[in-house]
């Protein structure tokens, strides 16, 4: 294959790429906005101004778009969950900052967050991809650190799986009230602070005596 053809080839999978991009950001914004269920694969058409054919091109159904906007989430937060105990010795501390970087990353998308693990959408739309490998990539980089801590006898809990999956259920409970406005009883001042100390006190809960 000559130079050129090989620039004409890249240049269309350059192409591509955009296009795909374009139509899951546009999905996304359905997704948030409409709901899993009102977002027809022609009104994600219509926000990028191509034809439902076009979609059929990059995507086989709505199921799939689903699957490869979540995945974009669930990249976005292990990144930043990886990035926030880059050069952390200490297992308690990395799993400190970690919740810390989840919640960051829950306040600061919520629509996103909302749509990850809130928003009433079918577990086929994940499952019809057999594995669901971007939720169990986020889990396993929290029982990395988790056996971290359980090794050096920093937690009291036993069992790697049961002690993760309580840690997410505690950090996913506290940004899911915050996200859904459940603390409107609480000064919206007080809040910020009161969920950082809710993040101190499970540390403490599950440290030994």
């Amino acid at each position: 294959m000559n130079i050129q053809n090989m620039g004409i080839i890249e240049r269309k999978e350059r192409e591509r790429q955009e296009v795909r991009s374009l139509i899951l950001e546009a999905a996304q914004q359905a997704f948030i906005e409409d709901g899993y269920e009102k977002a027809s694969i022609r009104a994600i058409a219509d926000r990028v101004e191509y034809s439902p054919a076009t979609i059929y091109l990059y995507f086989k159904d709505k199921n799939e778009i689903f699957f490869a906007v979540h995945e974009l989430g669930f990249e976005k937060l292990i990144l930043e969950m990886s990035d926030a105990i880059e050069g952390i010795k200490n297992p308690l501390e990395k799993l400190r900052q970690q919740g810390y970087a989840y919640m960051k990353f829950a306040l600061e998308n919520p629509a996103m967050y909302d749509l990850m693990f809130i928003q009433n959408a079918p577990m086929e739309a994940i499952f019809d991809n057999e594995e669901w490998a971007c939720g169990h990539r986020c889990f396993e980089l929290i029982c990395t650190i988790v056996q971290e801590c359980i090794d050096n006898k920093l937690i009291k809990i036993s069992g790697l799986e049961l002690a993760t999956m309580s840690i997410w259920s505690f950090m996913h409970g506290l940004v899911s009230l915050k996200i859904r406005n459940r603390f409107k009883m609480f000064p919206q001042e007080h809040i910020q602070q009161l969920m950082s100390a809710s993040v101190e006190q499970m540390i403490e809960l599950i440290q030994h005596d």
